[in-house]
């Protein structure tokens, strides 16, 4: 199994927003051979990043996810909230489950 967990900083301004992004998302990612499960984590500290966590039966059915129409389409709404809103880039962290 492998769990990739995307730290997104949000300008706390924009935290509400960005929270309702996810929760009107498009879903497209749970159609997905090899999709197990999704969560985002809101931060208990000001400063710290929101983490959009995914879990996935085997790595090569993440990567073909990353590579679908399907991520495609789910990600052009990644524009809804102007660039202030993200004070750095995103981090993708891959990890396999021992």
């Amino acid at each position: 199994m492998v769990v990739t967990s995307n730290r997104i900083y949000v300008n706390l301004d924009f935290a509400e927003q960005f929270e309702e992004r996810f929760r009107s998302r498009a879903g497209l990612v749970e159609s997905m051979p090899g999709f197990v499960s999704f969560q985002l984590l809101r931060p208990t500290k000001a400063g710290d990043p929101y983490i959009a966590m995914t879990h996935w039966e085997s790595m090569e059915q993440f990567k073909a996810w990353t590579e679908s129409d399907a991520f495609k389409q789910g990600h052009a709404r990644s524009g809804t909230l102007p660039p202030e809103a993200y004070p750095q880039h995103p981090v993708l962290e891959v990890h396999e489950v021992v």
